[in-house]
């Protein structure tokens, strides 16, 4: 019998960039790649619906420490919109509450697309995470209420026209955090006119992670297993325990390190001295010409290891976040 507190799991730390299929949620992706990895903890940088593919970028061990820089990273999808069936959910999951007979035209959409780009209002979808009152969305949705969502500040990079056909069109959009794709789809439908919902959405880059990062679960499950298909073992009762006996080299090569999360910070080469003084909670004198004198957030590393995430003040480096050696 373990003992009270004792972790389950491997210490194993990095970020494994799933190319997640369609038909699996996110939380059933985490649990999946904690049990391959028998990693002690595992955490998502934002959600990706069951009926969407594409980047799921996960967490294990102290990467879990980054997801917030994740998170706020720009994203990239590339997505169909079907004309002429407005969706209760603004995808293919929902049934039809609004259709039309027309359909626009390839100049009218690309005459739209100024609407949708730089900083704007958009209000999220019935069935969203977005919570009233206390309540999930899409929780009083399923009940059958019309919830009053506001609309909210987004974001939008770029949105570009990749395919126009008949009865749909393919866009790929670069937005920032708190975007749904599936309101584009929905607003652009009204705009037009002709009503419109999402029929194919997929997640290409997650900043600053891109496709070349991509891992799929056949790829994890062959490095781990040495095998695929209906030979692999399957998960057991207990996600978190260890009942595969296996040297964990070949899927633990396929994990991106942790510090690639904190590429859009400052990076402060440290000595190995330093990195012991910082990881005890201590400051230190950040040295070299080129070093910065202030920092709201800075990265720490030593050997090109992480060491911690912290500010800089007065040419102090001072740890907010530390880093297991």
């Amino acid at each position: 019998m373990g003992r009270r507190g004792e972790k389950k799991g491997r210490p194993v730390s990095g970020w494994v960039v799933l190319d997640k299929p369609v038909g699996m949620g996110s939380t059933e992706a985490v649990s999946k790649i904690k049990w391959l990895f028998q990693a002690e903890k595992a955490g998502h940088a934002g959600t990706l619906d069951p009926l969407a593919s594409g980047m799921l970028p996960i967490a294990l061990g102290e990467a879990t420490k980054t997801v917030p820089y994740v998170q706020d990273g720009a994203k990239i999808y590339r997505f169909t919109v079907a004309w002429g069936q407005e969706r209760s959910t603004d995808d293919l999951e929902g049934p039809v509450t609004k259709s039309s007979d027309l359909r626009p035209a390839e100049t009218e959409v690309k005459a739209l697309l100024p609407k949708y780009t730089g900083v704007i209002m958009q209000t999220p979808p019935q069935f969203s995470a977005i919570k009233i009152a206390g309540e999930r969305a899409y929780d009083l949705a399923r009940e059958g209420e019309t919830v009053d969502i506001p609309a909210r500040e987004i974001e939008i990079g770029r949105l570009d026209v990749v395919e126009h056909h008949a009865d749909h069109t393919v866009f790929e959009v670069e937005c920032g955090k708190g975007t749904y794709v599936r309101s584009l789809a929905r607003d652009m439908g009204r705009d037009l006119g002709c009503f419109g919902h999402i029929s194919n959405l997929r997640r290409v880059e997650v900043e600053p992670f891109t496709s070349e990062d991509f891992v799929t679960i056949a790829e994890l499950e062959a490095a781990r297993f040495g095998v695929q298909g209906e030979d692999k073992p399957e998960p057991a009762d207990d996600a978190d325990a260890i009942d595969v006996p296996v040297d964990f080299g070949a899927i633990d090569a396929l994990l991106v390190d942790t510090s690639a999360a904190l590429d859009c910070l400052p990076q402060i080469a440290i000595s190995d001295d330093a990195a012991t003084k910082i990881r005890l909670g201590n400051p230190v004198i950040i040295r070299g010409r080129d070093a910065p004198v202030e920092a709201e957030e800075a990265c720490a590393t030593a050997r090109g290891k992480l060491v911690a995430i912290g500010a800089i003040e007065q040419g102090m480096f001072k740890p907010k976040r530390v880093f297991a050696g």
